[in-house]
């Protein structure tokens, strides 16, 4: 079970690795905690009035298109997307919306997909979101307490039979050695770097690879990431940063997915390599 916070996200963030297992015959659902109804439109194409009318409904097609290409089943929370706040100061969250829901009380839908599905593994992001959107950090929060409920006969004894998962993972896209090498095979295979001003960004910034247990081989399966990336249109910018990098250099490069094991009651050998490390 993957947990994410809008559509696009599960096809941003470990989509390779949720690819590699489909093929493997695992069953794996994505749950997206949100329709994404407040997000910005980011490919220059699709800002347009239709677009912005519809942009619900869109979204929702969007990822079903993207599911169908990851071969995975999916889920809607149904909880209304935050937006991300800007100014000085930051203005309050909407009312009504994901991030300002309660968290055990947002946590019972997930914790009833769990005792559905009855997952092994679950990913989510780490305390920080990812990056700190509210819905992000939020999905972080009920996917831990989910995780921590669902086998317990006691906590939401209305939500179906207890399920304990065995293992919790948070996604770790990027860290300060990733970007480093993906920069430097970039320019030694003679192309300019989409990752100049993330290092001078990322100066000061705390490095999380120190935190990666677990790296999944899937370069194989970055090409299905990326016709997943392509089907969230309205997010993602075909000719935009994320097709910077020429595939053969990723997949040469940096050929993983790489996770943070943060929950765990079956015993593995670290590092991994495998989500199911230790799971018979």
């Amino acid at each position: 079970m993957a947990v994410h916070a809008h559509p696009d996200d599960e096809s941003s963030k470990g989509a390779a690795t949720t690819a590699k297992y489909v093929a493997e015959g695992v069953d794996v659902l994505v749950v997206t905690c949100t329709g994404g109804e407040r997000g910005s439109v980011l490919n220059p194409k699709m800002d347009r009035p239709d677009v912005w009318a519809n942009i619900a409904d869109i979204r929702r097609a969007e990822m079903d298109a993207a599911r169908a290409i990851l071969g995975v089943e999916q889920a809607w929370l149904g909880f209304v997307d935050s937006g991300l706040p800007e100014g000085d100061p930051l203005p309050p969250l909407p009312e009504g919306c994901f991030a300002r829901q309660d968290v055990d009380e947002a946590a019972g839908p997930l914790v009833r997909l769990m005792r559905e599905f009855r997952p092994h593994v679950v990913t989510t992001y780490d305390e920080e979101g990812g990056y700190p959107h509210p819905d992000h950090i939020m999905t972080h929060k009920i996917s831990v307490a989910a995780f921590d409920a669902a086998g317990v006969p006691e906590r939401y004894p209305d939500l179906g039979e207890p399920w304990q998962p065995l293992k919790l993972y948070y996604d770790i896209v990027f860290s300060k050695g990733k970007i480093l090498v993906l920069h430097e095979a970039i320019l030694a295979a003679g192309f300019e770097s989409p990752y100049e001003e993330w290092i001078k960004r990322g100066e000061g910034r705390t490095d999380k690879g120190p935190r990666i247990t677990t790296r999944v081989d899937c370069a194989e399966y970055f090409p299905v990431r990326d016709d997943a990336l392509r089907a969230h249109a309205t997010q993602i910018d075909p000719d935009g940063f994320w097709f910077q990098v020429p595939m053969e250099v990723q997949q040469r490069a940096w050929p993983t997915e790489d996770f943070q094991l943060v929950r765990s009651l079956v015993d593995s050998a670290m590092p991994e390599s495998d989500l199911f490390a230790g799971i018979a």
